[in-house]
């Protein structure tokens, strides 16, 4: 069986930690991309706004063509 994937990349950001980043970032890629494979974390990273942290995860996602 052949099949094609096509790769994005996201980035996901919390303000709790970086496993919410990236549950966030999954959640809103999946309500326009369909048949979601993989999500592979690349980077993780911390922004500090007004002395607050924001975590922000950059993943890459993987999902399947459709016929």
């Amino acid at each position: 069986m052949e099949s094609v994937y096509k790769l994005v990349e996201i980035i996901g950001t919390s303000d709790k930690s970086w496993e919410d980043a990236a549950k966030v970032a999954v959640k809103t890629a999946s309500k326009t991309l369909r048949d979601l494979r993989v999500a592979e974390v690349k980077e993780m990273d911390m922004k500090i706004e007004d002395g607050d942290l924001v975590f922000r995860v950059k993943m890459n996602l993987s999902f399947k063509y459709e016929d």
